[in-house]
């Protein structure tokens, strides 16, 4: 583990933490929100096996990085994704972004372009954009997102409880695909976020990736859950895959938006596929 500083908040450095395990072509993963890079623990110990390099590591504001009040917007957020590549001088990398993350790997590739990248995942996607438009009905507007922000400041620990539900489709898979200690350690990472990053990271879901997406020009796959209640598959998954068709896009039958814990093995099938051969067709 190690830390890499990526600015100053008054008298604190803004400290971002990682891993860096094993050995091979280096992936990177960048987690989702209100988590942390603990939540791809199901993906960690196949990666690993199947001989990659895994980099790690936590947003700021989450995990175990620093908790300022500044930089939650995706242009820095992307910045800090940078500072991590170039500081570990990683080359031939697959980025592997998950939900808010998929917004930190399109604004990175729109901002630096793609010379230290081999390829890219996007799983349950923002882009090309999560705003409610008449091609995306189900996405948000500003009211969604201040009602979001409102739920956050009134009792984040019960909100959480909410969306962790409808995140993993409690009803569906509590006791099958999710045990309840999952459920309890998913809760503790999200209640552990800092309460200011959680509420300001809200805002982001209106960003739009028009002009990140034609920078996209190394392999992609694109995996979306036919069951996700946050991101729908009509509005995102199917959306980017027409955005970009050259890329490999698989739909996960039943996949809730967390599926990378609930359909742990179908993700897991697909993602050592696509590293193994990029550019083979499925």
């Amino acid at each position: 583990m190690g830390t890499i500083t990526v600015g100053q908040e008054n008298s604190a450095p803004i400290d971002l933490y990682y891993e860096d395990q094993g050995s091979g072509r280096p992936v990177v993963l960048i987690h989702g929100w209100p988590f942390d890079g603990r939540s791809w623990e199901p993906q960690l110990h196949p990666l690993l096996a199947a001989g990659y390099r895994v980099i790690n590591y936590d947003r700021r504001g989450f995990g175990r990085s620093s908790r300022p009040a500044v930089g939650f917007d995706f242009d820095t957020l992307a910045a800090d994704l940078d500072r991590l590549l170039t500081e570990l001088d990683l080359r031939d990398v697959t980025l592997v972004g998950f939900s808010l993350g998929t917004g930190e790997l399109t604004r990175y590739m729109g901002r630096y372009g793609t010379d230290r990248l081999s390829s890219v995942v996007f799983i349950e996607s923002l882009a090309p954009s999560f705003t409610k438009s008449d091609e995306n009905p189900e996405g948000v507007d500003a009211e969604a997102v201040a009602g979001v922000q409102q739920g956050i400041l009134d009792d984040r620990f019960a909100w959480l409880s909410g969306l962790i539900g409808d995140f993993l489709n409690l009803d569906d898979y509590l006791g099958k695909r999710v045990s309840e200690d999952t459920v309890r350690a998913l809760w503790n990472a999200g209640a552990e976020a800092s309460a200011y990053a959680t509420w300001a990271c809200v805002p982001t879901w209106l960003d739009d990736y028009a002009a990140d997406l034609p920078h996209v020009d190394v392999p992609a796959l694109i995996l979306h859950g036919t069951a996700d209640r946050i991101l729908s598959i009509e509005g995102q998954g199917r959306r980017l895959h027409a955005a970009l068709p050259d890329a490999h896009y698989v739909e996960i039958d039943g996949g809730p938006h967390v599926m990378c814990v609930t359909h742990a093995g179908e993700i897991n099938q697909e993602l050592l596929a696509f590293l193994a051969d990029p550019t083979a067709a499925r």
